[in-house]
């Protein structure tokens, strides 16, 4: 997707102010109401942002390496509830064969956690969506890290 340069600048925006709320972005981009800024979001930005449990704005790695190039430093800082942590950690890495939902299952099980298949779904879903992790379509959606482990600092919500 090709970025206008407006929308390329209210991406920084958001990469520089991660996590941050309608109401700034309306502000700092001189919109009318916070209803203009989701539908400037959904309709030029929709690939390069997600919203956080708490509803809050936050950047995609994606983003974030468009705007601070692919040698950046800057580390993502996502929150996650403890199953998608634990996905983050047992998850095939970006250069390995990508799993599907039982064989991450199988893997979160070997390490410990119990959980069922919908629930790890329902986490793998949520980690796409964050930009973590990707989904390879196969026969059945397959899955593995977006991202290297240590370029994601991993925040766990208390549960």
């Amino acid at each position: 997707m090709t970025l206008s340069e407006e929308a390329r600048e209210r991406l920084a925006d958001i990469v520089e102010r991660q996590p941050t709320k309608n109401g700034e972005l309306q502000e700092l981009w001189d919109m009318d109401n916070g209803s203009e800024v989701h539908q400037y979001l959904e309709s030029e930005l929709k690939e390069y942002y997600y919203r956080n449990e708490d509803s809050l704005i936050c950047a995609t790695p994606e983003a974030t390496a468009l705007i601070d190039g692919e040698d950046s430093d800057r580390i993502q800082t996502i929150t996650v509830t403890p199953l998608q942590a634990a996905i983050v950690d047992v998850i095939a890495g970006p250069d390995e064969e990508s799993q599907s939902v039982v064989s991450v299952l199988h893997a979160l099980r070997d390490a410990g956690e119990e959980s069922d298949v919908d629930e790890v779904r329902s986490a793998l879903r949520s980690l796409a969506d964050k930009g973590i992790v990707e989904t390879v379509q196969k026969t059945v959606p397959t899955f593995r890290l977006a991202v290297e482990r240590e370029d994601v600092d991993v925040d766990v919500l208390d549960s």
